[in-house]
């Protein structure tokens, strides 16, 4: 019975630490914090891993709990069995409670798949007085490690006045913006960027 606990609080560890990087920023936001955004973001490469582990783990907590049960035969047995003489196992070593695990893994594993419906739309009015004045810059960044990253750089640079676009990339690990280079400029951008905990590596003028 101990080991099953040991199981599914396993499973339920690996599930966490694998989605760490991606809810770090969406805790950010929420809290306020926003130079926590990237803490987590050097778990990225093992990921895959303990995805893995996390498969592996809640599939073997589940081949335990499904086989069948061998006979009691003798009373001192039951000794060492939770609710023995109810004749039913605690609720943290029922199939309910590990099914409650599986589900909520499996959710944190998926995270940053649907991470983006918690940041707010943002929809600002832009004035754009000439058009040579917009400038479009693409910035380097590092640790970014998902979509929940792209939409926290986006957020923030889109607090600056003058910013017209921003496309943000975790995969190509970078930002194209467009601004109205007389309301800001890339120092204020960089400057907005690293303030939430990533780290603009260079820039130029596209």
């Amino acid at each position: 019975m101990k080991s099953e606990n040991k199981l599914i609080g396993a499973g339920l560890l690996t599930a966490i630490a694998a989605s760490l990087c991606c809810i770090t920023p969406v805790l950010a936001l929420i809290a306020g914090t926003s130079g926590i955004a990237s803490t987590f973001s050097w778990i990225e490469p093992f990921r895959p891993y303990l995805i893995g582990l996390t498969i592996l783990v809640l599939g073997f907590a589940w081949c335990q709990k499904l086989k069948p049960q061998k006979e009691i035969d003798c009373e001192c047995e039951t000794d060492d069995l939770p609710d023995a003489k109810a004749g039913k196992p605690k609720f943290i070593l029922s199939k309910t409670f590990l099914g409650i695990v599986t589900v909520f893994s499996i959710l944190m594993l998926a995270f940053p798949y649907y991470s983006g419906m918690f940041y707010p739309n943002i929809e600002k009015q832009i004035i754009v007085v000439d058009k040579s004045d917009i400038k479009t810059t693409e910035f380097k960044i590092s640790g970014m490690t998902c979509v929940s990253c792209e939409e926290y750089v986006n957020k923030e640079v889109n607090k600056l006045n003058g910013i017209v676009n921003s496309k943000t990339s975790y995969e190509n690990g970078n930002a194209i913006i467009e601004f109205d280079e007389t309301k800001t400029n890339e120092i204020e951008i960089e400057k907005a960027i690293n303030s939430i905990g990533y780290n603009v590596t260079g820039n130029k003028e596209n």
